[in-house]
């Protein structure tokens, strides 16, 4: 009973939290000349951090296992580790440059969590035989753990696609309006008006480039690291099938996706060994995978099917 008043406890506290988080952070969209507004959501996401590290350890020891059986739980873990990958460059004292993707996911996830899904599916349950073993926390943590650091990697390549567009937009449209601007002025006052043009073009492409950049770096590494925890997931999840099912693998539908995203994120780890498939063409391919998590993740138990069906809605 006192586990349970605790865990009911937290899950309001975070909740409150993260409602204050998500005010100062549209303030800061408004007001972005107030330091101290910034310097508050990211210790609100510290906060939001400890309050959910207490729930899953609350839950954990209430339940009697780990807290990862059901989509609640599941979507828990996964805000949890999305404030992990949050906190990294902060206890690093570094720039944040992860800060614009990593709090809205944290933020969401949970309150997806909290306030999206029925009650009833917040309720622990006794865990079904093919869950009851010690590759429940090894298989799903690393899992999840994947999940959030490819989404937030493939994010970080939307942004920069994002990005490149509107600059390549931006540069035809100053050459159009140079274009034009040469047939109603003399020849002294267009070289002068493109000068003037080229000039703040390049000043402002400086900047984005350097933007770009940053958001190159930090999408290949958190990817990256996002591809090693799906493959160790995958492999021990095989093992546990193999113990579970007498089979390392059967092309259950959740099975056949895991397969389809880390074949994906393949594919975006070799565009990254070839110089002219680095930038625009790696993005593409991590943005199409963004897609395909959300379809391995969240679809899959949506329909409930398979052998993983104890993960859905119901």
């Amino acid at each position: 009973m006192i586990f349970a008043t605790l865990e009911h406890i937290l899950t309001h506290i975070s909740f409150s939290i993260i409602s204050i988080v998500i005010t100062i952070y549209l303030m800061t969209l408004l007001v972005r000349e107030i330091v101290g507004l910034r310097d508050s959501s990211e210790k609100g996401i510290i906060a939001t951090f400890f309050s959910i590290t207490g729930l899953l350890v609350t839950r954990w020891i209430y339940s009697g296992h780990f807290p990862l059986s059901n989509l609640y739980e599941s979507l828990v873990f996964l805000s949890w580790s999305f404030s992990i990958i949050h906190l990294i460059p902060y206890l690093r004292n570094q720039k944040n440059d992860l800060s614009a993707i990593t709090a809205p996911s944290t933020i969401f996830t949970q309150g997806f969590a909290t306030s999206g899904l029925s009650t009833e599916t917040h309720q622990s349950e006794i865990l079904v035989p093919a869950l009851q073993s010690q590759w429940l926390m090894m298989h799903v943590s690393m899992m999840l753990l994947s999940y959030a650091a490819l989404l937030c990697g493939s994010l970080l390549s939307i942004a920069l696609l994002v990005i490149t567009f509107r600059k390549n937009i931006d540069i035809v449209c100053k050459n159009n309006n140079l274009l034009m601007k040469s047939f109603f002025f003399d020849e002294i006052e267009c070289v002068n008006e493109k000068f003037k043009s080229t000039s703040f073009l390049s000043f402002r492409n400086y900047y984005k480039y350097q933007l770009t950049q940053r958001l190159d770096y930090w999408s290949y590494r958190v990817i990256s690291l996002g591809f090693i925890f799906l493959t160790i997931g995958i492999l021990s999840g095989a093992v546990w099938a193999n113990e579970a099912w007498g089979s390392y693998w059967s092309w259950d539908p959740k099975e056949t996706w895991a397969f389809i995203t880390w074949t994906i994120f393949a594919i975006y780890s070799h565009t990254r060994t070839n110089q002219s498939l680095q930038g625009t063409n790696s993005a593409l391919v991590a943005t199409i995978g963004f897609l395909i998590i959300w379809i391995c993740y969240f679809g899959i138990n949506l329909l409930g099917i398979g052998l993983h069906s104890y993960g859905s809605f119901t």
